[in-house]
Parts: structure tokens; C-alpha cells; sequence
């Protein structure tokens, strides 16, 4: 199935909505819709390229 995600593609660069593939919920799993959301301190390091863990692309 597709959904939307915003990706960082780099350090520094501005997110991009894109559309991704994601699998089908198994067997126990459940869907949901995410109608809103945030972006906490790791993300915001990891989005500055100061976070030496930080792997790009990145689906935040």
C-alpha cells in the first residue's frame, strides 16, 4: 500500500513529502491514520548533520 512520509535526503535540507510503499498490516496488526505529528529534539539533531548516527535518507 502507499503513504505519504517526509524524508530528509541530507543534512541541512529542507524534508520532502513523497509517497512510499509500506506492507500490508499482518495478522495482530492494526492500520491507523495519523492526522497530526511532531518533530522532537532527535529528529532536529539528526536533520542538522550533527548526530554522527544519523543515516540519511531518513523517513521522519
Amino acid at each position: 500500500m502507499k503513504s505519504r512520509a517526509a524524508v530528509a535526503f541530507g543534512p541541512g535540507k529542507p524534508l520532502e513529502i513523497v509517497e512510499i510503499d509500506v506492507a500490508e498490516p499482518k495478522k495482530g496488526e492494526a492500520l491507523v491514520r495519523i492526522t497530526h505529528t511532531g518533530v522532537c529534539h532527535t529528529d532536529a539533531f539528526t536533520l542538522s548533520g550533527d548526530d554522527p548516527e544519523g543515516v540519511f535518507p531518513a523517513i521522519l
